[in-house]
């Protein structure tokens, strides 16, 4: 019985200590992995870079990622700003105009956001000493709907074309 207790009680400090990380602050450094890019043309893996790297500036972060395609690498430099750390709300400025509303809850950063016909969510989880980083794309021009006429709640859907996913590992 001893036992159980005391591995409850492990349980409950690794708790604590995850539930104590601040993002992004607690996360910043270097992660690299393979992006595996799958779509019904199949797979396809590339080596990818996150950088995740405070600034001069207060609540400014570069947010950094790098994927090399046919031996050359592709870079998306962009900054993580802090909108209301304590709402968890950040902005992801790519640096042309676009500015993208992100969310940090759990662990993770979403962001939900259409272009071109196409619904984009994107994840990023982090833990410890690795990060989950995965992209959805949905087309939005070959939806479906569910209207059943009269009271029903109309739901439309859209098919997931293409996942991007890559577990990085903090260097």
């Amino acid at each position: 019985m001893r036992t159980v207790f005391l591995l409850l009680g492990l349980f409950a400090c690794f708790s604590l200590n995850a539930q104590d990380k601040v993002f992004p602050d607690d996360y910043l450094g270097v992660y690299k992995g393979d992006l595996v890019i799958t779509s019904s043309k199949g797979k396809q893996s590339l080596p990818m870079e996150f950088h995740l790297k405070a600034t001069d500036s207060t609540d400014l972060y570069s947010y950094k990622f790098i994927v090399l395609v046919n031996n050359k690498p592709s870079e998306k430099n962009y900054t993580l700003k802090v909108k209301d750390k304590s709402k968890g709300e950040f902005l992801i400025d790519e640096n042309n105009g676009i500015v993208l509303n992100a969310n940090y809850i759990d662990n993770t950063l979403y962001s939900v956001f259409d272009v071109e016909s196409s619904l984009i969510t994107t994840t990023e989880t982090f833990y410890e000493n690795k990060m989950e980083f995965k992209i959805v794309y949905s087309d939005m021009t070959d939806k479906t709907s569910s209207d059943n006429g009269g009271d029903a709640v109309n739901v439309t859907n859209y098919p997931v074309t293409v996942i991007q996913k890559a577990i990085l590992t903090k260097q």
